[in-house]
């Protein structure tokens, strides 16, 4: 009997502890998901945006492409002639003229066959007179005086071949521009095919790049551009001053050139230039951040705030730059647009503006 309580007071302790925990528990479980649930309804009522009040301002429509510098003019300056170089008479980096006599190739030879032939022209045109008195007083015939005109005629043309011969052993300079570095040395054997060094005109100089197909039709000659260049932070006015008749048949693109004057000589050639093309400018355009739009359904849409809370309105837009979107319709001057969280937000959602933008 004995045992029996003991083991039965134990089952009833048993039972009484389990009771009380449950019920201990429980509340404390229940006040900590109320309190989770409280916590998670106050945090997702009010979400904090940026914003962006719309003003009227200038928008220019532009194409990004990127291009090179090239040199208005530039040449491998060599001679027309073989031979050995006499003389070399310009400085390597320096800037010379038209016309400038920058080489010289051995003429000796051919000095000496001009001085032989000047040397016949007075006694050629001494028999030309005395041929020409003759005929007068009809003592020779017509015929001979054509003989000697022509033998004269002969060593004029003569001379002249000769003075070509030795304009060919001279390098001048075909335009103004800086000579590069020089190639040959004096003494050394030059061919038509040795090049003594490169001429290049910086002054104006050209900015070459290609536009795709789409926009082919809009670069015309007069269209005017903006570009820059690496280490230099001034950003440099252009004007295009043709295009190529056709477009490139692998890469479906227009290749263009403008011209820049370069007055102060502080672009060169083989620079890498970053291209604004300029296509339009609105005066009065409604434009807002891209990431403001929230394509929808094959619709875009704005969120407006409209008393405290996230109003969205479809809008049709016009032409994009890199950072704004023209507006056409729906939005107007004076709104309050949402700029940041908008993939969170919902019609009628309550926001709170943490910066205007």
């Amino acid at each position: 009997m004995n045992k029996k309580l003991k083991w039965g007071l134990v089952a009833a302790l048993v039972i009484a502890v389990g009771v009380w925990g449950y019920f201990k528990l429980m509340p404390q479980q229940n006040k900590e998901l109320a309190q989770a649930e409280m916590k998670h309804k106050v945090t997702k009522k009010v979400l904090s945006v940026n914003a962006k009040i719309i003003e009227p301002h200038l928008l220019t429509d532009e194409i990004p492409v990127v291009g090179s510098l090239v040199p208005d003019e530039e040449v491998d300056l060599s001679f027309e002639t073989s031979g050995k170089i006499t003389d070399i008479f310009f400085e390597e980096g320096s800037f010379v003229e038209k016309g400038t006599l920058l080489a010289k190739i051995n003429d000796a030879q051919l000095q000496a066959q001009l001085k032989r032939l000047e040397a016949q022209v007075p006694l050629a045109e001494e028999r030309v007179y005395r041929q020409s008195a003759l005929l007068q007083k009809d003592a020779v015939s017509k015929e001979a005086l054509e003989i000697v005109k022509t033998e004269l005629a002969a060593l004029n043309a003569d001379i002249e071949k000769i003075q070509a011969q030795i304009e060919m052993t001279e390098l001048r300079a075909p335009f103004d521009g800086v000579i590069g570095l020089r190639q040959v040395s004096v003494g050394a054997y030059a061919s038509p095919t040795t090049v003594i060094a490169k001429l290049t005109s910086m002054t104006p100089i050209k900015i070459e790049f290609s536009v795709a197909e789409r926009y082919a039709t809009d670069i015309k000659k007069g269209t005017n551009l903006e570009f820059r260049v690496d280490g230099n932070l001034n950003t440099f006015k252009a004007q295009v001053y043709a295009t190529e008749s056709a477009l490139e048949a692998q890469t479906r693109s227009l290749l263009v050139r403008a011209r820049y004057a370069n007055t102060k000589g502080e672009l060169m050639p083989g620079q890498y230039a970053d291209i604004r093309l300029k296509q339009k400018e609105i005066a009065d355009a409604i434009a807002i951040p891209a990431e403001a739009i929230v394509p929808e359904m094959g619709k875009n849409k704005v969120f407006v705030f409209r008393n405290g809370k996230a109003d969205p309105v479809d809008v049709i837009t016009g032409i994009r730059t890199e950072s704004e979107v023209q507006i056409l319709d729906g939005l107007q001057e004076g709104d309050t647009i949402l700029t940041s969280g908008t993939l969170q937000l919902r019609k009628g959602s309550d926001v709170k503006i943490a910066v205007f933008e």
